[in-house]
This record gives structure tokens, sequence and C-alpha cells, in this order.
């Protein structure tokens, strides 16, 4: 079973960046997507953006276009999120997600345990 392993939350002001990292134990047809997901207070898990292991991208939700960059390291299993420009609303849990396809969370087989990203 692939296992997943997020890093790089925490707080910061608005208008800063973080870069959220998530490292997976091995590489299967299962993790041909890489991608993040979060769950903002009150709301379901939202998709943000997903990478596949050929190099193509896709953003799932327009407020973050310009200010949430993925990207997917294959060496290492790894994937990033870089965040700038921070706004408060921003701020909930980030999880990294893996499946053949970057479609609906549904699609996604293995999940992380989630990093929080606090702005404020």
């Amino acid at each position: 079973d692939v296992q997943l392993v997020e890093s790089g939350g925490g707080s910061a002001q608005p208008g800063g960046s973080l870069r959220l990292s998530c490292v997976a134990s091995d590489y299967t047809s299962s993790n041909n997507c890489m991608a993040w997901f979060r769950q903002l207070p009150g709301k379901e898990r939202e998709g943000v953006a997903g990478a596949y292991r050929s190099g193509g991208t896709t953003y799932y939700t327009d407020s973050v276009k310009g200010r949430f960059t993925i990207s997917r390291f294959n060496a290492n299993n790894t994937v990033h999120l870089q965040i700038v420009d921070l706004k408060p609303e921003d701020t909930g849990t980030y999880y990294c997600a893996a499946g053949p396809i970057c479609s609906t969370k549904d699609r996604f087989i293995h999940w992380g345990q989630g990093t929080q990203v606090t702005v404020s």
C-alpha cells in the first residue's frame, strides 16, 4: 500500500508563502496522479491541483490559480504545492492524495493525514 506523508504546513501572515510537500512511499499505477486537496472550515474537501507522473498538471479551483503551483518530482515520488500571496480564506487542512487519474476525490485511492495551514 502506498503511504503519503505531508509536511510544510504551519502559520503565516496574509501575503506570505508556504511550500507543502508530500512524499509517497512508492510509485505504482495507483499514484499516477498526485494531488492536493484542502478542507476549509465548515466546508467539504475540495481539489486544489493535481500532477501526473508524465508532467501534466491540472488546477481544480479558480480561486487558487496564479497563487498555487504544483510540481512533481518522480525521482523521489514527491509532489509540492507552492502557495504565495496567502489569504485568510486559505486557512484549512491540506491533504495529499494519489490515484490513477486526476479527477474527483472519489477516484483517489491513497490519502495523507493532512497538514494544517493557518493564515492570520
